[in-house]
C-alpha cells in the first residue's frame, strides 16, 4: 500500500475543449510525475470524443463533462472536485515539470500566507523561457518581510499553484469573464482578502501550444474587454474613468477595441452587481506595476 508521504498534497484541475490529442499527452504526463497527483478534466462540451477517450484511457482521473463552454469558471468546477489542500492548474496543452507541484507544496506549508505560487513557465519542445518569468521575477513589488520570493499581481492559470481556501475565499475564477486575462480579477480578489501572491521561479511548468487555438482576433477582444471588465469592478473611480476614457480613444480607431467596448457594455448589470473596492494597499501595489 501506498505510504501517506507519497500521497501528492497537489491535485491538478485540467479544462479542455475539442484538443483530444493535447490532453492526453497532458495527462500521460501528469500521470508519470512522483508522486502522481490528482487529476479532475472538466470538459467544456467537446464534440472530438474527448469524454470517452478520458474514461477509456486514464480510468484514474475525475472526469466532469459540462455539455456546454463554461470558460473559465470551468477551472471553478474541477477545484470544487478536488480534496487535497493545493490546487494546481494546467490547460490541455501544458503540464507540469517533476518535483515542481511538491516544491510548491512545501513553500505552501511553510508560508501560511501564501495563496498562490506562480510558476516558471519554458515554452515548445527547446523549452524557451516565456517572458513573463523575467516580468515576474524582476517585479518592482515591494518585498513582503514574510516571504522570501518575488510578489505578484498576476500570473498565467496554466502555471499557478493555489491554496484550496485561499481559492474558495476569494470565490474562484467565476463566470464573468469567460477567458481571456481572467487571472487578473483573481489575483487582486486574493490579494484584497490578504492573501499573497510570490513567484517561485523553481517550480517550473511546461507549456506546448495548441495549433488548434481560437482566432487571434477574437482573443484580443476578449482580453481587452475583460481587462475594461476587471477595472470596472474594481478600481477606485478616477482609475475607471481614465481606463474607459482610453479605450474611448483607442476604438475610434481600433475596430477591435469598439467590439470590446460593446461586449463590455453589455455586461455593466453584472458589474453593478458585483462591483467592490480594492483596498488601498492594493490600488498601490497595481499603480507601482503601471508605472513601470
Amino acid at each position: 500500500m501506498e505510504s501517506d508521504t507519497k500521497r501528492s498534497r497537489v491535485s491538478v484541475v485540467v479544462i479542455t475543449r475539442d484538443r483530444v490529442r493535447e490532453l492526453c499527452r497532458t495527462l500521460t504526463e501528469l500521470r508519470s510525475l512522483d508522486p502522481a497527483p490528482p487529476v479532475v478534466v472538466v470538459d467544456n462540451g467537446s464534440q472530438d470524443g474527448t469524454p470517452q477517450a478520458v474514461r477509456s484511457r486514464f480510468p484514474e482521473v475525475t472526469l466532469v463533462e459540462n455539455g456546454y463552454n463554461a470558460g473559465c469558471a470551468a477551472r471553478d468546477t474541477g477545484v470544487a472536485r478536488t480534496n487535497t489542500p493545493y490546487v494546481a492548474f494546467s490547460d490541455d496543452d501544458s503540464w507540469w515539470y517533476p518535483q515542481a507541484l511538491e516544491r510548491a507544496a512545501d513553500a505552501l506549508d511553510a508560508h501560511p500566507r501564501l495563496g498562490l505560487v506562480a510558476a516558471a513557465v519554458y515554452v515548445g519542445e527547446e523549452e524557451r523561457p516565456d517572458p513573463v518569468n523575467e516580468d515576474l521575477l524582476h517585479s518592482p513589488l515591494a518585498p513582503a518581510p514574510d516571504l522570501p520570493w518575488p510578489r505578484a499581481m498576476g500570473f498565467l492559470a496554466c502555471a499557478s499553484v493555489v491554496r484550496r481556501s485561499a481559492f474558495d475565499e476569494a470565490g474562484g475564477f467565476g463566470s464573468l469573464l469567460f477567458f481571456g486575462g481572467e487571472e487578473a480579477l483573481l489575483a487582486q480578489d486574493l490579494a484584497a482578502r490578504g492573501w499573497a501572491l510570490c513567484h517561485l521561479p523553481h517550480v517550473h511548468a511546461h507549456h506546448r501550444p495548441s495549433a488548434s487555438r481560437p482566432p487571434g482576433r477574437w482573443r484580443r477582444t476578449l482580453e481587452q474587454r475583460n481587462a475594461l471588465l476587471t477595472v470596472w469592478l474594481r478600481r477606485r473611480p478616477i482609475v475607471v474613468l481614465d481606463r474607459t476614457a482610453r479605450a474611448l480613444v483607442r476604438g475610434v480607431r481600433n475596430t477591435e477595441t469598439r467590439r470590446a467596448l460593446r461586449l463590455a457594455v453589455a455586461k455593466v448589470p453584472m458589474v453593478v452587481t458585483e462591483r467592490s473596492r480594492l483596498p488601498a494597499r492594493v490600488e498601490e501595489d497595481l499603480a507601482c506595476l503601471e508605472r513601470t
